[in-house]
């Protein structure tokens, strides 16, 4: 998560838009950037509880959960789109890649109710489904720096592996490696402490 947040805020500086995965080691908790940390406690028994740089609900991460964050810098065309386009966006991206691994998933038509601040217990609109159940989610934060989209993907019942999902993901774009400097984990390393 602290990672993520550096992305967005060097975005500008990066000057194009970023793509990470990453995987979760222990069972974990994640909320959104609005939420109590006073309300969230009592939902889940899960530590840690990490506060995301962006919205949405409660996220219960786990080894089998698939994590991924995008930035954009503010000269990206994604950056410019409505909070509903660019997650309707990246959803559509999610779902191409799936069916690239040749699973059908489908954009969720509207909301349905969900728990209160639990991410996959209900479906926002756009969301992504598989056999009527929600299995992507993602929250976002835009700010002049550029745009961080963050999305957990929980895919176990689709057969999809990992690998395959990410190499489908990275096929649908055109992409340039990065490995963060020692700055930049320093950096990531203290700000990831306060998140905690």
């Amino acid at each position: 998560m602290a990672a993520d947040e550096l992305l967005l805020k060097h975005s500008a500086a990066f000057g194009q838009a970023m793509l990470r995965f990453y995987l979760w080691d222990q069972p974990s908790a994640s909320f959104g950037y609005f939420q109590r940390y006073t309300e969230v406690v009592s939902l889940t028994g899960l530590r840690p509880l990490i506060r995301r740089p962006t919205g949405g609900g409660l996220v219960l991460h786990d080894e089998a959960e698939w994590t991924y964050s995008l930035t954009f810098p503010p000269t990206h065309p994604w950056w410019q789109l409505k909070a509903e386009e660019s997650y309707r966006c990246v959803h559509e991206w999610v779902r191409h890649a799936f069916e690239g691994c040749g699973v059908a998933v489908e954009l969720c038509p509207e909301t349905r109710a969900a728990g209160p601040g639990q991410c996959f217990v209900g479906a926002e609109k756009c969301d992504l489904l598989f056999n009527g159940q929600k299995i992507a989610g993602a929250a976002q934060r835009r700010n002049r720096n550029g745009l961080l989209i963050q999305g957990s993907v929980q895919a176990k019942a689709t057969g999809v592996e990992r690998g395959a999902w990410e190499t489908a993901m990275l096929a649908e774009r055109e992409w340039s490696e990065w490995q963060p400097g020692g700055s930049f984990i320093a950096e990531a390393d203290a700000l990831a402490k306060r998140l905690v």
